[in-house]
């Protein structure tokens, strides 16, 4: 048996380091090679009887002592003692010891066990029992191998620490890393916990394209690609909202799709390319129906999968309870900005405001083309975002910048609609959805209007979308929810990168 893990190779050169470890490649390729030659490819085992997992065993340890179980995994240490030696195997959902007896298994499979490879991968049979130094164990009868690695693990003192290496090696990640397997095991509880809530509340969970040939939905700049067989420009999806509001104008009444929305924008440790979101619809209800139900939805989740809805993130204790913080976008503006926008009447007013205080950075077009609501916007980034640390609604977002919404009664410039923050990051975006088509037609050309000056995140005109709201769609609010942003807040992970498990990733050259 090796060693369990390669030792540290500070004091080496890279040169030394490679050899070593082609060396160390090379030596396991000659055991496999001896192992095949006699006919016993350990790559040619089919099945494995798994009968138990170690925390399983461990939790059970009064019902199953002494009873037979079968265990695999993957060797992380061998120790020699003499006639005896100690395996620590790990699975899915943690590690067992394996007691190893030399005059029980003969000295022939002794001997060839003693030849395997921290990283091979093995089944054990035998039964329960707990050591002297009171650690439950497997006592193992019979030991297989059933997949030989041909490369080494890291080094177990220092681990996995370079990002870079753990993105793009995931697999090594979750075997050196515990807490990186407990992470997406947390995740797949999460959107369950989601599915569960929207589930019993009457939802109904549909599938929209990926593909399509509009891009819309959402200011996002899209990825574009081509269908050979239509000879056709075709979109991956940047949002699903056009689609499923065809479905309550269909009649569901109350809808979601969760899954992958590709918006080709910049990468940093809030976005990736390739992301999970989740967006639902129920008639009937408006922005303020939406505001309880994302509050309560993320909050069940927190309680169900953490057992709290107070959580530490980042070193910062956030609480979920509902009802969280209600806040307009002016309010939120002079609370943590000092200026009132009530009192800007005009958009040249608002743009020497923005020359003013400095904040002309955060405009997304020309200063010249901005409106106040525009502006605005900018403003409450400017100034109040990064203060909302515990879960906020910033409520009535102004009419330009929410060409799907429905202007606030009395307000023709805001809408209702609302953004959830938390730490200072949006996760959630909900409207009153617009349903006149004819206003829905102005806004979309109002949209077009923008493209052609160059703001190509700008929405497209979607001629069907259209047409269906003229059918009529009932009164609805609609929430869009980023699945791992929450779920970054859920297992206190600082980037985003750490609750995708692959994510996008430039080559290596």
């Amino acid at each position: 048996m090796t060693q369990d893990q390669i030792p540290a190779a500070d004091a080496r050169d890279e040169d030394d380091d490679a050899r070593s470890l082609s060396e160390q490649q090379l030596v396991r390729r000659e055991k496999l090679a001896k192992l095949q030659a006699q006919g016993r490819d350990p790559f040619a085992m089919l099945t494995w009887n798994q009968s138990h997992h170690s925390v399983e065993i461990k939790q059970n340890f009064e019902q199953l002592e002494n009873k037979d179980v079968s265990v695999a995994g993957r060797i992380m240490s061998f120790r020699d003692i003499g006639k005896a030696a100690f395996i620590d195997l790990q699975d899915r959902d943690g590690r067992i010891q394996l007691y190893l007896n030399a005059e029980q298994l003969g000295p022939e499979q002794y001997a060839e066990i003693k030849t395997w490879d921290v990283g091979d991968i093995v089944g054990a049979e035998g039964y329960v029992f707990r050591t002297k130094r009171g650690e439950i164990s497997v006592h193992a009868k019979r030991l297989v191998l059933l997949t030989k690695a041909l490369e080494p693990l890291p080094e177990k003192f220092h681990g996995l620490k370079d990002p870079e290496i753990r993105y793009r090696r995931r697999y090594l990640d979750l075997i050196m890393s515990p807490e990186v397997m407990e992470t997406f095991k947390k995740r797949t509880l999460i959107i369950r916990a989601i599915r569960e809530f929207l589930d019993n509340r009457g939802y109904i969970e549909v599938e929209t394209p990926i593909l399509s040939t509009i891009a819309s939905g959402a200011a996002a700049r899209p990825f574009v690609t081509k269908s050979n067989a239509l000879n056709l420009q075709l979109y991956l999806r940047i949002a699903t909202e056009l689609y499923l509001k065809r479905c309550i104008v269909g009649g569901m009444e109350r809808v979601y799709d969760m899954g992958k929305n590709f918006r080709n924008e910049g990468i940093d440790i809030r976005h990736n390319p390739e992301f999970t979101m989740i967006e639902l619809y129920e008639a009937y209800t408006d922005y303020k129906g939406m505001m309880e139900l994302c509050e309560n939805l993320v909050a069940y989740a927190a309680q169900k999968v953490c057992g709290a809805t107070k959580l530490s993130y980042q070193g910062t204790e956030i609480d979920f309870t509902p009802p969280w913080r209600r806040l307009t976008m002016s309010d939120a503006v002079k609370e943590y900005g000092g200026i009132d926008f009530s009192s800007v009447r005009t958009n040249e007013e608002a743009q020497a405001l923005a020359k003013e205080k400095g904040f002309e950075h955060e405009l997304k077009k020309k200063l010249k083309d901005c409106t106040k609501g525009d502006i605005l916007n900018a403003a409450f980034e400017f100034y109040a975002e990064e203060h909302l640390i515990q879960p906020t609604f910033i409520m009535d977002y102004p009419t330009e910048i929410s060409p799907l919404t429905k202007q606030k009664p009395g307000d023709p410039t805001m809408t209702e609609r609302f953004e959830a923050f938390v730490y200072g990051r949006e996760i959630g975006n909900a409207y009153s959805e617009l349903n006149d088509p004819i206003v829905q037609l102005d806004r979309f050309t109002q949209q077009s209007k923008e493209r052609e000056l160059g703001d190509d995140e700008a929405y497209q005109l979607d001629e069907d979308f259209v047409a269906s709201l003229e059918v009529g769609m009932p009164p609805t609010g609609g929430l869009g929810i980023g699945i791992d942003r929450i779920i970054m807040f859920l297992t206190d992970a600082y980037s985003i990168r750490d609750v995708i498990l692959f994510p996008t990733m430039k080559p290596n050259s």
